[in-house]
């Protein structure tokens, strides 16, 4: 873990000067549209994503997709309007894919790969190298494929695909990340015998995420057994056939929505996020009860969640293994509270799109906070925190971290806000727009026009 800054990659985090009122429409869930442009490009037919997320990691996974021989057409003005049209063909090599620093692209793809007649290289940043991949890589192997890594477990590496995959069963540790299970699930209708995919390490992180991937199975025809419905514990079954292509209505992404219902609870405010689901497997959805737990209220109406703040912020002690991607977000509310607060089961958040117990620990402390690293998580006990520099190490979590903390610190400057763009492009734009009381929305309305009325 490194970092730098100049001057010119300081963005001025701004402060409240008054409780929040406001309205957000955020951008679609990228674990969504990454998932969606997998099973359209291993389906039978034609298929269309609505309300995409367009942002980097989403547009790398599109390009690889690309790269295997299915066609991605971006059709309608952009932001609500937008769609996707994913028309599959044989998967393909020689290709390579450029994973940037995407899980989602360096874990589902490889098994696609394996599927493709010919070889794929993949490869991405430099963090990209440092970040685990035994857990698929191993499996490929097991299950009949042939990857070059040189050994490492990680990238750059080729799978040789063969046209075919055997399938059948296989054991992992996913203990480091869920992701290895959902690659293997997601791909697995097109191996010969299926697969069955059985978790053998310790405690499994993420696991809505892995049930997201099970949904999605299902709504596209796909028999899936899963331990949530009965099954053995720690194992998933999917079925050899085929996958329909679907027309998805994409959610909007949950996880996006932290810092701005954050906000309402930093200033004593209130935000509405559009268009919340009334059930979804988004971990996103678990703001609402950690939130509330931290001092906030929140209603969910026909137009979305609306949250408020109480005027206090309370510590909280809570496992967040199921919801690890929240941690930033949480951990920047928990150093303004009035009490401490223990966060737990997030061990696997050191190996993360950078160390981000390691992160956020030195970025916290380093604006005045007393933030210590627990064998899995965080302790936070709050302290009058002051202005400075709040490193990101290019993570788009650590980005939005250092906004929420600036909403209550004056002289905070976040280095790199534009790492934001891997998940939420515009977010500092989304950000003045709420501080400003307009309704803030990602792209554009219906007509082709930015939707920025007042709220």
């Amino acid at each position: 873990m490194s970092a730098h800054s100049s001057s010119a990659d300081l963005w001025p985090a701004p402060s409240a000067s008054a409780p929040v009122d406001a309205t957000v429409a955020v951008p679609g869930s990228k674990s969504v549209t990454n998932r969606a442009l997998v099973l359209a490009a291993l389906a039978a037919g034609p298929g269309r994503l609505r309300r995409p997320l367009r942002s980097r990691d989403t547009l790398l996974m599109a390009d690889a997709v690309r790269a295997l021989g299915a066609s991605v057409e971006v059709t309608g003005p952009g932001g609500a309007g937008e769609f996707w049209d994913v028309a599959p063909a044989g998967l393909r090599g020689p290709a390579t894919v450029d994973v940037g620093n995407a899980g989602t692209v360096m874990r589902f793809l490889p098994p696609l790969a394996a599927l493709a007649d010919g070889p794929v290289r993949f490869d991405g940043d430099p963090r990209s190298y440092e970040r685990p991949l035994h857990g698929v890589i191993d499996a490929l192997r097991a299950l009949g494929a042939r990857v070059e890594d040189a050994g490492r477990g990680r990238l750059p590496m080729t799978v040789h695909g063969s046209g075919s995959l055997p399938g059948g069963s296989v054991e992992i540790d996913a203990s480091s990340s869920s992701q290895f299970v959902s690659a293997l699930l997601l791909s697995g209708p097109r191996f010969d015998q299926g697969v069955e995919v059985r978790h053998t390490g310790g405690t499994l992180p993420s696991v809505p995420h892995i049930r997201m991937t099970v949904d999605m199975l299902r709504a596209a025809g796909v028999r899936v057994d899963a331990p949530e419905d009965g099954g053995e514990a720690d194992v998933w079954r999917v079925a050899p056939g085929p996958l329909r292509g679907r027309d998805l209505v994409v959610e909007p992404d949950l996880s996006n929505a932290q810092p701005f219902l954050a906000a309402a609870l930093v200033t004593g405010g209130r935000v509405t996020v559009r268009d919340w689901p009334e059930r979804t497997t988004q971990p996103g959805d678990a703001l609402r009860r950690i939130f509330t737990e931290m001092g906030g209220s929140c209603e969910l109406s026909e137009q979305g969640l609306t949250f408020t703040g109480g005027g206090r912020i309370r510590g909280l002690d809570a496992d967040l293994g199921d919801v690890g991607e929240l941690t930033p977000g949480i951990a920047a509310v928990a150093a303004l509270a009035d009490s401490e607060s223990v966060l737990r089961g997030v061990g696997h958040l050191r190996l993360h799109e950078t160390d981000r117990l390691a992160a956020l620990t030195k970025e916290i402390n380093g604006l005045g906070g007393d933030v210590t690293e627990t064998e899995d998580g965080l302790r936070i006990r709050p302290r009058p925190l002051h202005g400075g520099v709040f490193h990101t190490y290019d993570d788009h979590r650590l980005a939005t971290a250092g906004a929420v903390l600036g909403l209550a610190v004056e002289g905070v400057e976040v280095e790199n806000i534009a790492t934001t763009g891997k998940t939420m492009p515009d977010f500092p734009r989304l950000w003045a727009d709420m501080l400003d009381g307009r309704t803030a929305a990602h792209g554009a309305g219906p007509g082709g026009e930015r939707v920025e009325e007042r709220a």
